[in-house]
């Protein structure tokens, strides 16, 4: 099972849905680095459960914990070992799929992969294991920062509500103002009520989170098969839930012409700048300076409150009662997520970099 991502800042994720805790480890993270566990502490409120009645309504405080790599406040370049430990599991919510596979689940990929599965939540494979991220992203961010760059996400569709302005005609510190974590306000209560209503019709629905990574120099990326844009993406799907990234014009470039694609290069005061951003921020795998956008969709969840048709573990028909607690939507607490392995990536990146320019 892989469980690392990352060349030189690197994580590797443990822990599952209804065990003693979740978790992550931080490899090559720079010494000197100072562990704003405040901060820490607040990314891993924005993610955790339980915040609005839109959400699933376990009960996770998600304090953590380090166990090694920090002193005196101060990362000291050995492995960062940080604890989450799981409060309210309620696993006998689950006696019932002990044997039978839930529809659009993992359930069965994995007992066919491994020969056994965790039932009770998901297991390893439960949205869970992301508390460990956001904490490890939340660290990446205190590292970028003082190199001015910059991870945000929000949210841009639920359902078929979607914003038509892009993110340099929003605000975007009013992401946080709501519970839907969507910048603009009066989208962000039609947003609110359709995941409401999804919720009382006992199912649930799908949406899309905008990410923005704004302050990073030229020079990021390692073509040809690491390249920036690609390490995004391969951030991104890993995520629980997701089936589509695109980055830049995306999709929608398809139907343009290339003499209105392509972002003239000038020279002005600033220094070489294109004059659109249609490449969003990467050419060539490679980071040009502007701003990196992207899009990350998110599928309905696969658990609804409803009774479904499946088969069993012996490949007899059943039934999959619809229990448990669940997000009828996942997009709102998949903001701090997006941001989180947008991090972890510009961290490692920024790192590749040096090591380059010290070899060469």
């Amino acid at each position: 099972m892989s469980s690392t991502f990352g060349n030189i800042f690197k994580i590797t994720s443990f822990g599952e849905s209804h065990g003693a805790g979740v978790g992550v480890i931080i490899d090559g993270c720079p010494a000197g680095i100072t562990m704003d566990e405040v901060f820490i502490q607040s990314e891993l409120d924005r993610r955790k459960p339980g915040q609005s009645r839109i959400t699933t309504q376990r009960k996770e405080a998600d304090g953590f914990e380090f166990f090694s790599g920090v002193f005196d406040g101060k990362s000291t370049g050995a492995p960062i070992h940080i604890l989450i430990k799981n409060q309210d599991q309620k696993s006998k919510d689950y006696d019932h799929i002990k044997d039978a596979f839930r529809p659009s689940h993992a359930d069965y990929t994995y007992q066919e992969k491994y020969g056994i599965r965790d039932y009770r939540g998901g297991g390893r494979s439960s949205a869970r294991v992301t508390a460990g991220w956001v904490a490890a992203g939340a660290i990446a961010k205190l590292m970028i920062k003082k190199l001015g760059i910059e991870c945000l996400a929000y949210v841009s569709q639920v359902g078929d509500l979607r914003l038509l302005k892009t993110y340099k005609e929003l605000d975007l510190t009013n992401t946080e103002s709501n519970d839907v974590r969507c910048p603009d306000s009066d989208m962000a209560k039609q947003m609110f009520e359709l995941i409401d209503q999804v919720r009382k019709e006992r199912d649930t629905i799908g949406g899309v989170v905008t990410g923005v990574i704004s302050g990073v120099t030229v020079g990021l990326g390692e073509p040809l098969f690491d390249k920036l844009n690609a390490a995004l993406g391969h951030a991104m799907l890993s995520i629980n839930a997701v089936k589509g990234f695109e980055f830049g014009s995306g999709f929608a470039g398809v139907s343009m012409r290339g003499s209105a694609h392509n972002d003239v290069i000038e020279n002005s005061e600033g220094g070489i700048r294109t004059n659109t951003n249609h490449s969003g921020g990467i050419q060539g795998g490679i980071s040009n300076g502007e701003d990196i956008y992207f899009n990350v969709a998110f599928k309905p969840v696969a658990t609804i409150m409803q009774d479904q048709p499946s088969v069993d573990k012996n490949g007899n028909a059943t039934t999959v009662k619809g229990k448990g607690r669940h997000d009828p939507c996942v997009v709102p607490r998949a903001v701090p997520i997006v941001e989180a392995m947008s991090a972890l990536v510009m961290a490692d990146f920024y790192l590749l970099a040096q090591t380059n320019k010290l070899r060469g």
